[in-house]
């Protein structure tokens, strides 16, 4: 036996057009808004901001002053990593 089918009226053929039109219209938003998000350059761009907010974050203290403890940590590192790089393109 099959369950008995709930009591709704009939839908007439323009509802069902109307409906039709709505669920594409919901579709090719969401088609648009998925193919806007992975496009290279907005990844590149959410990167890029993502990367200057952690940079803010990590050498700016919530008020906006300049942590120079960290600063100079980094500046240190890249300075190491340059004459690393420097040594090893002599001997090599």
């Amino acid at each position: 036996m099959s369950a008995p089918r709930s009591q709704q009226p009939a839908k007439s053929v323009p509802q069902l057009e109307a409906e039709i039109a709505a669920a594409r219209d919901r579709l090719a938003g969401t088609v648009d808004e998925l193919h806007q998000r992975t496009a290279p350059k907005e990844i590149a761009r959410r990167q890029a901001e993502s990367a200057k907010a952690r940079f803010t974050e990590a050498t700016r203290t919530p008020s906006g002053e300049l942590r120079t403890e960290r600063v100079a940590a980094l500046a240190a590192a890249a300075v190491a990593l340059i004459g690393i790089g420097a040594i090893r393109r002599r001997r090599g």
